[in-house]
């Protein structure tokens, strides 16, 4: 083996410790910490219309392609002209 790891005790105490995992327990366990929604009634079905609507919008190329949040609400700011 010969690979090691070197932390060092000032990094421990400011931080609060640390803890190393196998890259998919830490898949894992960031799944699982993503809460689950179910919805009933009128929240559901305008939900479903709502995601119905946008899978529309995909399909006929009015959606918008960015990197972030920001750079879509300027590209949606450029193509509405404000």
């Amino acid at each position: 083996m010969g690979n090691g790891i070197t932390i060092k005790e000032g990094q421990v105490k400011s931080v609060g410790g640390m803890v190393i995992l196998p890259v998919k327990e830490y898949r894992r366990l960031i799944e699982q910490d993503v809460p689950t929604y179910y919805l009933k009634g009128k929240a559901a079905t305008n939900l479903d219309k709502l995601v119905a609507e946008g899978l529309k919008e995909y399909r006929e190329g009015k959606t918008i392609k960015a990197n972030s949040m920001s750079e879509a609400l300027k590209i949606y700011a450029k193509r509405k002209g404000h």
